[in-house]
């Protein structure tokens, strides 16, 4: 039989692999395990990219109302919004609320996509 010494590139690659073996293969007994962790690594990536921007925040305020709005506009993605038609929808109603339940109303899980189609502003 072929063997490849254990202390080589290739060696501690195939180790590596075989001692992670039920890990890397996990995916092929369940079809809802993805591949790959893409789908994580692309969640995280606007986190990344906010992290770098909110070192140039001038003040704690600043900071603070950098961070809410971040915060909503990846509500709405991960509500399925598209960010800039709610930002629109939002700033078209948000005037026009009185009271926290109204204020409510307008956060992303609360508003569908039809509520956009519906109070499109042009």
């Amino acid at each position: 039989a072929n063997q490849v010494p254990p202390k080589t590139g290739l060696g501690k690659a195939i180790a590596y692999t075989l001692k992670h073996w039920a890990g890397l293969t996990v995916f092929t007994e369940n079809g809802a395990i993805p591949i790959d962790n893409n789908g994580a690594e692309n969640g995280i990536r606007p986190f990344v990219v906010g992290r770098k921007n909110w070192l140039f925040a001038d003040t704690p305020s600043g900071a603070t109302a950098s961070a809410r709005w971040y915060s909503i506009i990846e509500t709405a993605k991960a509500t399925g919004l598209k960010p800039y038609r709610y930002l629109r929808y939002l700033f078209a109603w948000l005037p026009a609320a009185q009271t926290d339940d109204e204020i409510d109303q307008l956060m992303p899980w609360r508003v569908s996509q039809s509520d956009l189609d519906a109070g499109a502003v042009t």
